[in-house]
């Protein structure tokens, strides 16, 4: 019997899994900026419904609720750092070995619970950014996007207009532009995206729209919180 084993995905559709970004991404992306999923609080939405079963859609979210940036968060939970967040984000989660996990920090963010202050989700692009990054990419002078699998197994080409409407994006998936000069993925434990492309493409995007976030250096890792940024 012979074994099935997927080819390689392609880096302009793909995801670094353990290791440093930009190294990951050589020969594909000059440059990648890390996105940070906001915090959110409901303002027109139940408390109650923020649970598996009851969890509202993409356009209740955008609709009826606040994003909360990680500065603000620094501020009201009393940790010091972007890093800390991170950290706290991942130890909440089980998604950090235990050497590098902090229960303080996972219990400061855990407090914000008393606020109605909900924790960005990991893996999947956030209802509060996805469509601002669309309707950014749209700018640039793009109408059609792929979205693909974490796998690189499945993908599609979408008008942005209709993905602006719609919640096509699949859990772990990402959207990359035909030229395949720009790719929005998410890591399956991380609280935060991967924008990738040119320097001057992301400087153009953050001139549109001051995503929140910070450029990798060489030697980010895509567990960023723990190591050097």
């Amino acid at each position: 019997m012979i074994d099935r084993i997927l080819p390689t995905p392609e880096k302009f559709a793909s995801c670094p899994d353990d290791e440093r970004i930009l190294p990951f991404y050589d020969g594909q992306f000059e440059c990648v900026y890390i996105l940070l999923h906001p915090f959110f609080k409901p303002t027109a939405i139940d408390i109650e419904r923020f649970f598996p079963s009851a969890w509202p859609d993409k356009l209740e979210i955008i609709n009826g609720c606040d994003a909360i940036s990680w500065r603000e968060i620094i501020g009201l939970s009393g940790v010091n750092s972007l890093c800390d967040i991170d950290i706290g984000l991942r130890t909440s989660i089980g998604g950090l070995k235990k050497e590098l996990s902090n229960e303080q920090f996972s219990k400061k963010l855990a407090e914000l619970d008393q606020q109605n202050i909900i924790h960005p989700q990991e893996g999947d692009i956030p209802p509060l950014l996805e469509n601002r990054l669309l309707k950014t990419i749209k700018e640039l002078g793009h109408d059609w996007l792929w979205v693909g699998d974490q796998f690189g197994t499945e993908r599609k080409l979408l008008w942005i207009d209709d993905l602006v409407e719609k919640d096509e994006i699949p859990s772990h998936g990402c959207i990359f532009t035909h030229d395949h000069s720009l790719l929005v993925t998410t890591h399956w434990d991380s609280h935060c995206s991967f924008l990738c492309s040119s320097k001057e493409v992301i400087e153009e995007m953050l001139s549109l729209d001051p995503f929140e976030g910070f450029y990798c250096t060489p030697k980010t890792e895509v567990y960023w919180g723990a190591y050097e940024i």
